[in-house]
């Protein structure tokens, strides 16, 4: 009688990762948020200091458009999930569906952006005016060029599922570009109340 040998194979698993996306960009977006966090408790002493400037001042900006823009933003959030959540289930088409859908979201909020700007340049309103103003366009400009940054990050990543470099099995990039645009929101939410609201 012949004997069968019978090789049993145990299926490699993955241990899930503490966080998302490269590690690398977990440091960028620490030392990111290290200076959003720095000008936001300056800002919070000067408003301090000067309460009745910056409430005066306060006023004058719209909180309409900063509003759509938060809405902008969280929504654009939601569809970045909705992309990992496609590669993860190696649904390519989708993933860029979801990405080109954030990159929408985020072209809105550039335009809001830009028109709030064109309001307050075409005013004569600049980093000089005032103490308020010089804080307002200060975190607002540097969160607009994050926000350019997050395009041009999602955008990389549509292009490179395009070019079929993500699947279910590998997509730490797309888990990257998600990482970055949720630190991105996530400024802005605590920006907007700030510097438009909370007096």
């Amino acid at each position: 009688m012949q004997r069968v040998e019978v090789t049993v194979t145990t299926p490699i698993i993955k241990e899930p990762k503490l966080l998302p996306g490269d590690l690398a960009i977990w440091l960028f977006i620490f030392m990111e948020l290290l200076v959003f966090g720095i000008f936001f408790i300056v800002y919070a002493v000067m408003r301090i200091q000067n309460i009745e400037l910056f409430n005066k001042y306060q006023l004058t900006l719209n909180r309409e458009l900063g509003l759509a823009n938060t809405l902008l933003l969280i929504s654009s959030s939601y569809f970045v999930v909705r992309a990992v959540q496609a590669i993860r289930g190696d649904d390519v088409d989708r993933c860029v569906y979801w990405l080109y859908a954030a990159l929408a979201g985020g072209t809105g909020f550039l335009i809001l952006k830009g028109l709030e700007y064109q309001e307050k340049f075409s005013a004569g309103i600049g980093l000089g005016t005032n103490t308020f103003y010089m804080f307002y366009l200060s975190l607002t400009l540097f969160h607009f060029l994050h926000v350019v940054l997050g395009m041009i990050i999602l955008s990389a990543v549509v292009v490179m599922a395009k070019c079929g470099k993500y699947s279910a099995n590998s997509h730490t990039g797309v888990e990257t570009g998600a990482s970055y645009w949720h630190m991105v929101d996530l400024v802005w939410i605590i920006l907007f109340p700030l510097v438009y609201i909370i007096r």
